[in-house]
């Protein structure tokens, strides 16, 4: 029995997922795995039970990935399971940006008297905006949610851009062919819109800022529906005083930005639908059932990807360092246990590495002297 521990409201149609023959939910037992949406984990001590963690979301800034990792804690996300939802938020921020919709909502809510229509004429001239057709959109990271924004963009008659370092052949794929794949400078140049849409890293963080903007169009317009640590606070705010920027869209409002000249500040509602929200349950909850059961992973951030049909009498799982010669002592134990080695996988990701060995017999003694070998992190026999 795997006892799984929630730390935020999950959907029922997830937790439904998890078979109560196999798995318990919230009771007071030490958890092998962790259903997590926003909640912050840094600050949390793992318990030693645990196996695995899953954010029903993209984004996993509220997990300590670097603890896990040396833990031998396996962090999933659901890539692509609020893609949808994301996508259709794009479509508004990019009318948003242009047509100063906002502002003019907010305008009407202060009319009164029995003249509202003509102060409605009179007044409308202040909110005017350029249409999108014919326009240059760029688009930073096209996975998931990115490549759906630019493809819905070029249906909207845009010109559209993309630039991702790290374009999967899958991605590259469901792209419409009307769609350039550029450089970053060459993009940043070219568009009079920019949407954002890569994950929060070091090396993303504050990715717009004065060096980038100086590289675009005057008057260019952004939206970021990804993470607010992309964008420079103070340089976005100094870009729109200037007229560099002539929008900045946000999913992501902070006390810099509330209510500030140019700033559309949306309460981050890039998911927040219930079709979405089921969906990230879903799949973060049979990722996880898959990982306890089975050992494999599918969309881990901190591990890499590995899956094997279920072959033998037992499975040994090892999350190991990435280091040479490394499975000779790991078969060597198994040979000498005189189990014969049905099927293998093993992959690495960075200074991770995972072994997922299926076997002819059950040899427990082996799974002891495995997790004596260096490097070794954590053995688990299924």
């Amino acid at each position: 029995m795997f006892e799984i521990k929630t730390l935020n409201k999950i959907a029922p149609v997830g937790l439904n997922r998890l078979d109560r023959a196999n798995f318990s939910v919230d009771t007071d037992a030490e958890p092998q795995g962790i259903l997590v949406r926003s909640a912050s984990m840094h600050e949390m001590e793992l318990p030693a039970s645990l196996l695995a963690i899953a954010r029903a979301g993209a984004g996993v800034n509220n997990i300590p990935l670097d603890k896990c990792t040396e833990a031998g804690v396996c962090v999933f996300n659901t890539p692509g399971a609020n893609a949808n939802a994301v996508k259709e938020l794009a479509v508004a921020a990019l009318l948003l940006a242009s047509r100063d919709i906002a502002a003019g909502i907010d305008w009407c809510r202060g009319l009164t008297g029995d003249d509202v229509d003509k102060q409605v004429e009179k007044g409308k001239s202040q909110f005017v905006g350029p249409e999108l057709l014919g326009k240059t959109l760029g688009v930073i990271g096209l996975g998931a949610i990115g490549g759906l924004v630019a493809n819905v963009a070029v249906n909207l008659g845009m010109n559209v851009l993309g630039f991702d370092p790290y374009l999967s052949v899958n991605n590259a794929l469901h792209l419409s062919r009307a769609v350039s794949v550029v450089d970053q400078k060459t993009l940043l140049a070219q568009c009079d819109y920019l949407t954002i849409h890569s994950p929060l890293t070091d090396s993303t963080r504050n990715m717009i800022c004065s060096e980038t903007l100086a590289q675009m169009k005057p008057g260019v317009r952004i939206i970021n529906l990804s993470r607010g640590g992309l964008v420079n606070d103070d340089d976005i705010l100094a870009a729109l005083e200037s007229g560099q920027v002539a929008r900045y869209v946000t999913d992501f409002p902070d006390s810099k930005l509330v209510a500030k000249p140019g700033v559309v500040a949306i309460p981050h509602l890039g998911a927040s639908t219930p079709e979405s929200e089921d969906n990230c349950a879903v799949m973060a909850a049979d990722q996880l059932a898959d990982y306890l059961q089975n050992g494999n992973i599918r969309n881990s951030v901190n591990l890499p990807a590995a899956e094997l049909v279920r072959s033998g009498a037992a499975r040994i799982c090892i999350i190991h360092k990435n280091a040479p010669n490394i499975l000779k002592p790991i078969l060597e134990i198994v040979s000498k246990e005189g189990a014969n080695i049905e099927n293998m996988v093993n992959k690495s990701r960075g200074d991770a590495a995972y072994t997922i060995i299926d076997l002819s017999a059950l040899v427990p003694e082996a799974a002891e002297h495995i997790r004596k070998v260096d490097g070794v992190i954590r053995v688990r026999v299924l």
